[in-house]
């Protein structure tokens, strides 16, 4: 029996429900089950029609309800592969290789540019900063597991860091290390739809839907050390976050 059928299982033409519903569960079944990995590629639609023995209409119907759901993501040229989302607690303040470490994630950064010079007048009102503030940036790709997750814009005071050269992986590793890591922070999140550039640097296609969020954090006496715009993957990130009850 081809590989594909033997990993997922049959379909029976006498079964409940449309093949192509059939298809689309033993699919989201073997991803549930981890029997197909995330960034796993499947095959291509040609093929799976001949294994199944269905039609090429089928299938694409199949994938494309599972592309909504966001179990599976198509990159263009390349083909359809497993989605490799990752949820992020909105209510916790930790940072990207945190999160990735504790998903058992591999965490890595490219370098976009790394900058020093004086606040300008947005960052300016952003970090309580007097105008001609000296101020670091840092801009980088940031990856999970060598698959491009986020772009990251950081701005943060020049006295919170000793050097430019001072970051590593982790923007909040080098400012614990100096004693100014972040102890609370306001976050906001947008739709975005990512622009040519962008989309090439995070692999997907221009027009892909992607999350913005800005996120300003604050030092314990209130002062403000860290403005960063990320802007994530809307096919690879889900953001929650716990919500209590009013008492009274």
């Amino acid at each position: 029996m081809p590989a594909f059928a033997e990993l997922i299982g049959t379909l029976d033409p006498r079964g409940r429900g449309p093949l192509y519903q059939q298809l689309q569960q033993a699919i989201r079944e073997a991803i549930r089950n981890r029997v197909l990995a995330p960034d796993e590629a499947l095959p291509p639609e040609r093929d799976m029609a001949e294994e199944f023995e269905v039609s090429r209409i089928t299938v694409r119907k199949a994938l494309d309800g599972l592309v909504t759901e966001g179990l599976l993501m198509r990159r263009q040229g390349a083909g359809t592969f497993v989605a490799s989302r990752v949820e992020k607690n909105f209510s916790k303040l930790s940072s990207f290789s945190e999160d990735m470490i504790s998903r058992g994630r591999t965490p890595r950064s490219e370098w976009l540019k790394r900058t020093e010079g004086g606040v300008t007048p947005e960052e300016s009102l952003v970090l309580g900063l007097s105008p001609g503030s000296p101020v670091y940036r840092f801009n980088r790709i940031r990856y999970a597991d060598d698959l491009p997750m986020a772009l990251e814009y950081s701005t943060v005071p020049a006295y919170s860091l000793p050097s430019l050269e001072a970051v590593g992986p982790s923007l909040y590793e080098a400012l614990d290390a100096a004693g100014c890591r972040p102890t609370r922070a306001l976050q906001r999140l947008r739709a975005v739809l990512f622009t040519a550039e962008q989309a090439e640097l995070l692999r997907v296609s221009p027009g892909d839907a992607g999350l913005l969020i800005e996120r300003r954090g604050f030092l314990k006496d209130g002062r403000a050390v860290e403005f960063t715009q990320s802007y994530y993957r809307g096919d690879a990130y889900d953001f929650v976050a716990e919500l209590n009850a009013l008492t009274s």
